[in-house]
């Protein structure tokens, strides 16, 4: 099978810093301040032209971190990624100018894409018609709530024909209908052969529409592989992970960190 994404041992450091003061003296010092971050570590996966990759794991995993250095939108620190195909990401406010209006946000996005103004006019009433926005598309995006972004957010990505469609939690926001309506869009982008990645806390979506899972656990990978494989093993630690006090769970992650302060590749 071709392969559409190939990602091999990607690292993202942040520094932290304590205040202003602290990333001043690390940007004039020869002396390095602050602490080494690593949001991701060591991840590696590949993705089949058709495959449906659901991205799991709790919050602070690094799912939207690893969607946005596919998606071209944050640059690694380490490892190398290959993207075959045109990408789009789907996550409430991403690409979007909130001084623009909607209708502006369309044209300005396309225009980004390489579209002309004649396959943009043709496209607008689609994208319109699609989000549901109505009137609202002529008033500025920063005005919108967080499911109106995201509709126009999906409404832009599906109608411009992606190779590669990333979806982050951008189906978590807004009303049922325009959910079941965009995943009947995203069934469609199956059937032709799309390769998808999906970042949400459903399981239950998860399980509907992915056929792979790449569970992250804070910047590594826990486990990857079919569905029926994986998710099991991610809802037994989720029910074990919530029974967990507040003190208990802080002492999970700091465990869980510890080997980040140094990355595994040398």
């Amino acid at each position: 099978m071709e392969k559409s994404i190939i990602v091999k041992h990607i690292m993202k450091k942040y520094k932290l810093y304590n205040g202003s003061k602290e990333r001043l003296l690390d940007l004039i010092s020869p002396k390095s301040y602050g602490e080494d971050f690593y949001a991701l570590n060591d991840v590696s996966f590949e993705a089949e032209k058709g495959d449906v990759i659901g991205f799991i794991g709790i919050n602070g995993s690094g799912k939207s971190t690893l969607s946005n250095i596919i998606a071209g939108i944050v640059p690694e620190t380490g490892g190398d990624v290959v993207v075959n195909g045109e990408t789009s990401i789907i996550a409430v406010s991403a690409g979007l100018k909130g001084d623009l209006t909607g209708r502006d946000n369309i044209e300005l996005k396309c225009l980004m894409l390489g579209f002309s103004k004649e396959e943009i006019k043709e496209l607008e009433p689609k994208i319109i018609e699609f989000s549901e926005l109505d009137k609202f598309i002529d008033q500025p995006v920063k005005s919108y709530s967080s499911g109106m972004k995201s509709r126009l957010g999906f409404a832009i990505s599906v109608n411009i024909d992606p190779d590669i469609l990333i979806i982050d939690e951008a189906l978590s926001v807004g009303d049922k209908a325009f959910s079941e309506k965009s995943l009947e869009k995203m069934k469609e982008f199956k059937q032709k052969g799309k390769t998808m990645i999906f970042v949400s806390h459903s399981i239950g979506q998860m399980k509907k529409f992915c056929d792979k899972i790449l569970w992250l656990e804070y910047g590594r990978v826990k486990a990857f592989g079919q569905v029926e494989e994986v998710m099991p093993k991610y809802e037994a630690f989720l029910k074990n992970y919530k029974k967990m006090s507040k003190k208990a769970r802080e002492e999970y992650k700091e465990a869980s960190l510890k080997g980040q302060q140094k990355p595994l590749l040398t």
